[in-house]
């Protein structure tokens, strides 16, 4: 078996006297198409937080690719290959569609300022090409989806961690952004989905982890998951 591209170990992290995170122990397959699930308030974010460094854990351990990258800060993380996109899309306003891909690309060191072929293949493959020189204020609510998506895949990442890129959207956005996703994963990319709309996370992951009140609840293939009783009580309060 291969090793872990993401290890979690014993994950913790308090603000003041509330336990946000409690003891999280996750590992993630090269390649996985990974779900977190959970309802608002249980850590899911917390937890990407963390991985992705934009907050430091209390306590608890994170490997990426055999490398202990706990206490590294988010850029280091970012050129290893830890990238995520945002629930809501904040791209530079000023710049077209193709420019705000140059940044990350030069940040993240595969790209010289001003080289647009790069960018320009990525907008192609998230479907935005047609839309390159337009600014981002001349673009609907999907593509604007597709572009946070474009602006994360610019940073070439290894784990991409796609943080509810189909909330507010219809049914069939929803299936543009889930072919969007399965098509990156198929180019080796590992990405972990944070999603409430559990149609389209049972759909896109191999395995579903279900976080309550800063735990793991349980753990599974997708249909043992949403038949599991503390999944059910965790969001009905049943």
């Amino acid at each position: 078996m291969a090793a872990p591209l993401l290890e979690i170990t014993a994950l913790t992290k308090r603000f003041g006297g509330f336990m946000a995170l409690n003891g999280v122990t996750i590992a993630v397959k090269p390649g996985e198409r990974f779900g977190l699930i959970g309802p608002n308030g249980s850590g899911k974010t917390t937890l990407i937080n963390c991985v992705s460094g934009s907050l430091p854990a209390d306590g608890g351990r994170i490997v990426f690719e055999g490398r202990d990258i706990t206490a590294m800060p988010a850029h280091r993380r970012t050129r290893l290959g830890i990238v995520r996109s945002f629930q809501i899309p904040k791209p530079f306003t000023s710049m077209t569609v193709l420019e705000n891909l140059g940044i990350p690309l030069e940040n993240a060191g595969h790209a010289r300022a001003g080289d647009g072929a790069q960018a320009m293949e990525i907008l192609t493959t998230i479907g935005l090409a047609a839309k390159a020189h337009l600014r981002p204020a001349g673009l609907t609510q999907i593509e604007m989806r597709k572009l946070e998506l474009a602006r994360a895949m610019a940073a070439r990442p290894k784990l991409l961690i796609s943080d509810e890129a189909m909330a507010g959207l219809s049914s069939n956005e929803v299936d543009e952004v889930l072919g969007i996703l399965f098509k990156l994963n198929e180019t080796g990319i590992t990405i972990i989905m944070i999603e409430h709309i559990m149609q389209a996370v049972m759909r896109f992951s191999q395995r579903v982890i279900c976080l309550d009140a800063g735990k793991i609840i349980c753990e599974g293939a997708p249909e043992a998951i949403v038949r599991n009783g503390d999944v059910q009580r965790a969001y009905l309060g049943a």
